[in-house]
């Protein structure tokens, strides 16, 4: 018998239980804090029908997708003219499945699926592995686990708040605090688009700026030439790009460039709001950085995009999202707007790891719903969440502008036992109105004897 040395493919890894051990940790943090914010488990299959993978990672990423071999003589309807016309012809007469590239096209298939079941907003969670035929390197991976947040069926610019929110929450417990979460928008590169002369060329734009940290301004220059930039344009790209200053600097100094642009100044509009939301909401600073260079190269996102880089370690992005408003539509479900945010753990692992994060090692479901009564409350109940989750409560918001009987239905639904309404005069009196979904009963008090009755009410 011809005995072999075991090896696994590259760009993957077997994890011993010293490992485990603390990927679990991860795992776990992560997991308690999605909960905390009132997202739900999912799991979807490890394939997915190549129809659903395709087309949506840009050309690019679609080249990065494990195709799997279909079963038997895969051969049998392959003639010569089908590869002589390339692997774009000859894929789908060979291959009608994947490994998942990603969480979130999966889960969009998911939503279409089962849009009859699910209440909407759908807060969701999912940790399991994706695959890319990438060329692996530190911190780059053939198989890793993504870790992904996503709110689906709101507009509402609070989901972003939430995520930044979440992050902030999550890389804090973990013990990382030097880190920068970088966020841009789509609008504005949108807008800068049109700003150098090329507004057609958005999607372009985007899969090359989004190489800028990799690969450098003078190759990046370079493939967008290729891809017809002329170089006063190019030039202009950069200059746009390296606009510096605090935030609200380089908000002001956009504001301006992009003033004739409708997406441009969309786009900031809504950045200045999430700051806002952000500002009430995050525990602590949220340390966010606007980056008009952030780009994300998938080609799904439509809004607010984020990416979270741990500052003097040479290891990429940890995580990254955005807003996505129309991939549901290419399964039959269009009009349904999304955001999310996924911790890339293989990632988070190596950082830990580096800088000796890890301590030494040897269910839940949401408490209360806070309710927004209308748009001149929103400020107010963002800042009760705030201190309600520094209590320890798992907390969650709806995040629109309803009646309140929807509102209270969405927690019944759920089945979150308290409900907290706060109208005009519960705000001008300091007070909180609690309601028990169980018995119906409401009462008025302040913060700290809010939290009481909620412990004390389900410790019995």
């Amino acid at each position: 018998m011809v005995t072999q040395k075991p090896a696994i493919p590259k760009g993957t890894r077997d994890f011993g239980p010293a490992i485990m051990v603390r990927r679990n940790y991860i795992l776990e943090t992560i997991k308690k804090t999605y909960q905390q914010f009132g997202y739900l488990p999912l799991e979807t299959p490890a394939l997915e029908n190549i129809s659903v993978l395709t087309g949506n990672y840009g050309d690019e990423g679609d080249q990065l997708l494990f195709k799997i071999l279909n079963s038997g003589d895969f051969l049998s309807k392959v003639d010569k003219a089908d590869i002589d016309q390339g692997y774009k012809k000859l894929l789908p007469k060979i291959s009608n499945k994947g490994l998942k590239y990603d969480l979130t096209v999966p889960f969009a298939r998911f939503v279409a699926m089962n849009r009859h079941e699910i209440n909407f907003p759908f807060k969701r969670y999912q940790i399991q592995p994706v695959w890319r035929a990438d060329n692996p390197q530190m911190g780059r991976y053939r198989e890793f686990y993504q870790c992904d947040a996503d709110v689906i069926g709101s507009e509402s610019l609070i989901c972003e708040a939430e995520i930044i929110s979440l992050i902030n929450q999550i890389l804090n417990q973990l013990g990382i605090h030097d880190f920068i979460l970088k966020m841009n928008h789509r609008s504005i590169l949108a807008g800068i688009s049109e700003e150098i002369g090329a507004p057609d060329k958005v999607a372009v734009l985007c899969v090359a700026i989004d190489k800028l940290e990799k690969i450098g301004q003078e190759k990046v220059s370079r493939e967008l030439e290729a891809k017809g930039f002329t170089p006063n344009s190019i030039t202009r790209l950069f200059e746009i790009l390296e606009v510096s200053g605090t935030n609200q600097e380089i908000l002001s100094k956009l504001s301006q460039l992009l003033k004739k642009s409708t997406p441009g100044t969309e786009g900031l509009k809504a950045i200045q709001q999430i700051f806002a939301y952000a500002d009430n909401l995050v525990i602590g600073d949220h340390r966010v950085q606007f980056d008009p260079s952030l780009a994300r190269g998938l080609s799904y996102y439509t809004g607010a995009i984020f990416e979270v880089q741990v500052n003097n370690q040479e290891i990429g992005s940890i995580g990254g999202g955005g807003r996505y408003d129309d991939l549901t539509s290419i399964f039959g479900l269009p009009g349904v707007s999304g955001v999310g945010f996924s911790f890339g753990v293989d990632r988070v692992y190596d950082v830990m790891e580096k800088l000796q994060l890890f301590p030494e090692f040897q269910n839940t479901q949401s408490q209360v719903l806070v309710t927004i009564f209308d748009d001149t409350t929103v400020i107010h109940a963002l800042q009760i969440v705030r201190e309600l989750r520094k209590q320890g409560l798992t907390v969650e918001i709806f995040p629109d502008t309803v009646k309140l009987k929807k509102q209270l239905n969405h927690a019944h639904k759920k089945s979150i036992p308290f409900v907290i309404i706060l109208g005009p005069d519960e705000i001008a009196n300091n007070q909180l109105t609690l309601k028990n979904m169980a018995t119906g009963h409401q009462t008025s008090q302040d913060l700290n004897t809010t939290v009481n009755l909620i412990n004390s009410t389900q410790s019995k």
